[in-house]
């Protein structure tokens, strides 16, 4: 498993409870078409304007060379178009869990 990471700045006069709103109720409803997105949240770091990002998410992917064939896919670039309108991800990052981890958190 393949973790992406990408911090993600809202452009210019966009609400972010709309950015959220779209985040909850299509960005993550979308996942199960993806096949190879095993995991994919979504975190909140600021609204201030000026500052360098305004969220991060976190995609779990089964691997990348899968998760690239997904993107693809015309659902993965519907996606696109909407996140498009709202935001521009501004650094990525990727890599593979060391060991199990740790987590108190129930399943997703």
């Amino acid at each position: 498993m393949e973790y992406i990471v990408h911090r993600i700045k809202l452009l210019p006069a966009v609400d972010p409870q709309r950015f959220e709103h779209w985040v909850r109720d299509v960005d993550y409803a979308t996942c199960p078409q993806l096949p190879s997105v095993l995991s994919f949240s979504v975190q909140r770091v600021s609204h201030q304007p000026d500052d360098p990002f305004h969220y991060f998410e976190i995609i779990g992917v089964t691997d990348r060379a899968a998760f690239d064939r997904d993107m693809k896919l015309d659902v993965f670039h519907e996606l696109e178009q909407a996140f498009d309108t709202m935001a521009v991800v501004v650094d990525e990052t990727a890599g593979e869990r060391v060991g199990t981890g740790y987590s108190t958190a129930p399943a997703w």
